[in-house]
């Protein structure tokens, strides 16, 4: 039953998977044109928004994220009235990488702009230009262009006609370089950007593709959440709330049974519904968010300083200053119906009454489990976490119900539980930090800023190897005055995680810590500088050097509003060796998609039927990733030969270094042949 249980979840998460696409349509724009009186109209944007995704405001500070912005590039017989006006559900936090307030909306949002209506008949055409992220990318600056013209009129409400009702991003398409009309796509490109015989614009998207999918990187994998909440199981198991409750359990199963097969069906049975009540509770907690809500709670300050402030009182009730219980009347109700029942049902909640009394050891573990996994913003993580944790917790009763024997060699209760509990406090402790620094950005308190988090974990982690030293002593801890083996290993490593941790308080990137420390933005002191700089920010200027060197190049396609750019600029690209390769190997030519530089002049192109204009640099740049590598997310890294062809996959957000090294290395490989 519970194989084909966790098969089903399997399946489930599988086929909930979205199709790989490298071209992404996230945002759908229609475009009306409505007659408010004689003399004013309002042009209307209404936008449907996919799952996971956010279209920004109006109005944001600069140095920020892509924001809504109205442009006209003709109008005779009108005037705007005001500025472009956002209508929806707003949601303004302040984004801790950005170190700004940010404005953005999710699902739904419609973009308003107010027209006065001056002559007898009116023309107006432009561009409502808007920026769309998610959680693992951003895409670059899209557009939704428009064109009405009609006569005014005293009497009626005569529409305008618009030149298309209905658009979807201007931004995408699938493989457009290999639809018909791709060659006078290109042709505007190439009178404009290079007289160079070789044409550096040629699609490539096969040739791509032939190399296999993109390198990317997914928030977190289901196996690495069912193995963390194993490994918390296997921590909760050797607490004194569960430890002896162990060979307690397995004598009553097998004594009251009159043969050994019945009491070792009955233990499987007891094993099986810990397993159920603990991923009833995972589940509980998506169907209690929602998945929106889950998807939130990792940027949200609210619940980021409640998370906190729950982790330190986990982390005082280990350190032994309380004990978190629940209500006695319901252990015993629930215990009194399992003597009062029999067969499966007293078999279960004999299982429900371990799960209630043993909550004070197990509850701190569970709730940074489901704290930690909740955030990541996937609806079936708590589900998959509960399921390694119930899984881990359920074992030892089967397995010691299979093998009595074993039960003789069980290590004796003691105060070595005590010191599980107190470590896993230390470690409650330091994780609290994380949650708090992501609200102490969000509220701009400035009061947790990467030194001073940096330093506190260093003195958590000292700690906590004094305390395995037994030189420092709490509440419910023996008077032994030995140290174990095991405990004096795990001082060490406490130890040298704080020693390692010291060169960062002058700016060393500490990449074990990144995904917790503050940003690098908010550290006073740095001494450290190792970033890559490009070449080129052009890209035909950077093939024709690459072409005359006889070096292969690296395309970066980036922008100044993407975050996982930046994190991949700082976890993967000051590694040594990928700098070297960078700096050395190849020629790096960066991209910004969101470049705002108006071109000398506008580039009419046609992609996918439509015409399009290219007006600033981002554009082009844009135009180059879709109709080139049939891409249109960021980061984007692609490798080329000096006639603009593929020597790898490419490569998306990823920060495993050896990964990006060998996805180098292969390309240099390639092109030496």
């Amino acid at each position: 039953m519970i194989k084909k249980l966790f098969l089903g979840w399997l399946y489930a998460l599988l086929f909930c998977l979205p199709a790989f696409s490298q071209i992404q349509e996230p945002v759908h724009f229609k475009k009306e044109w409505k007659i408010i009186s004689d003399k004013e109209a309002e042009i209307i944007f209404k936008g449907t928004i996919d799952e996971g995704w956010h279209v920004y405001s109006t109005d944001l500070e600069e140095g920020g994220p892509i924001p809504a912005t109205f442009n006209i590039d003709e109008i005779t017989g009108a005037e705007l009235i005001g500025k472009l006006k956002a209508e929806g559900k707003e949601i303004d936090i302040n984004d801790p990488v950005f170190g700004m307030q940010v404005r953005y909306f999710e699902k739904e949002v419609t973009f308003k702009q107010k027209v006065r209506l001056t002559g007898t008949t009116y023309k107006i055409s432009g561009y409502l230009e808007y920026g769309a992220c998610s959680n693992e990318n951003c895409l670059p600056p899209s557009k939704v262009d428009f064109q009405f013209n009609g006569e005014t009129s005293q009497t009626s409400n005569t529409n305008a006609q618009p030149y298309t009702t209905d658009t979807t991003p201007k931004n995408s398409g699938e493989n457009s370089a290999d639809t018909a009309g791709s060659e006078t796509q290109q042709a505007s490109i190439k009178e404009e950007t290079s007289s160079q015989s070789i044409d550096y614009w040629q699609p490539v998207i096969k040739e791509l593709q032939q190399y296999g999918e993109h390198t990317e990187e997914s928030s977190r994998s289901w196996m690495a959440i069912f193995f963390a909440g194993f490994i918390g199981g296997l921590l909760a198991l050797f607490t004194p709330c569960v430890w002896p409750i162990i060979p307690m359990t397995v004598s009553f199963f097998l004594k009251r049974s009159k043969n050994k097969r019945k009491g070792i069906r009955d233990a499987w049975i007891y094993g099986a519904s810990i397993v159920v009540i603990y991923v009833t509770l995972g589940l509980a907690v998506t169907l209690i968010y929602g998945a929106n809500r889950l998807n939130d709670l990792s940027t949200n300050a609210f619940f980021n300083l409640f998370f906190c402030l729950l982790l330190v009182i986990f982390a005082a009730s280990f350190f032994g200053a309380f004990e978190i219980t629940l209500p006695s009347k319901w252990s015993n109700a629930v215990d009194s119906k399992a003597e009062k029942t029999a067969g499966l049902l007293s078999i279960f909640l004999m299982a429900f009454t371990l799960a209630l009394v043993s909550f004070s050891c197990t509850g701190p573990i569970i709730g940074f489990l489901l704290v930690e996994v909740s955030t990541t913003g996937n609806v079936i993580d708590p589900a998959i976490g509960m399921l390694g944790f119930s899984i881990a917790l359920a074992l030892p009763f089967t397995l010691f119900a299979l093998f009595p024997s074993w039960l003789k060699s069980m290590p004796k209760s003691g105060g070595w539980m005590n010191a599980i509990k107190v470590t896993l406090g230390f470690l409650e402790l330091a994780f609290a930090l994380k949650f708090l620094s992501v609200a102490d950005l969000a509220y701009g308190w400035g009061i947790l800023d990467r030194e001073t988090f940096l330093a506190l974990w260093i003195v958590i982690f000292a700690l906590l190897g004094v305390y395995l030293l037994g030189k420092l002593k709490f509440p419910h801890d023996d008077d032994n005055t030995h140290v174990s083996v095991p405990r004096f290993f795990l001082a060490l490593f406490s130890f040298a995680f704080a020693v390692y941790m010291l060169p960062g308080l002058w700016g060393a990137p500490l990449k074990a810590i990144s995904a917790f420390a503050p940003p690098m933005q908010t550290q006073d002191f740095n001494l450290y500088n190792n970033e890559v700089h490009a070449q080129f920010y052009d890209y035909d200027e950077g093939m024709a050097y690459a072409r005359r060197t006889q070096k292969p190049v690296m395309i970066d396609f980036t922008g100044y509003g993407c975050v996982n750019c930046r994190k991949m600029e700082l976890a993967v690209w000051t590694d040594y060796r990928v700098s070297d390769m960078l700096e050395n190997d190849y020629v790096l030519i960066t991209l910004y998609v969101d470049d705002k530089k108006k071109l000398p002049e506008p580039i009419r192109v046609t992609e996918n039927g439509q015409e399009r204009i290219l007006r600033t640099v981002g554009d082009k740049w844009s135009y180059l990733q879709r109709v080139k590598f049939g891409a249109n997310a960021q980061p984007f890294y692609v490798l080329l030969d000096n006639e603009g062809k593929p020597l790898n996959k490419s490569y998306a957000y990823n920060e495993d270094i050896d990964k990006y090294i060998e996805f180098l290395q292969t390309g240099l490989k390639n092109f030496r042949k």
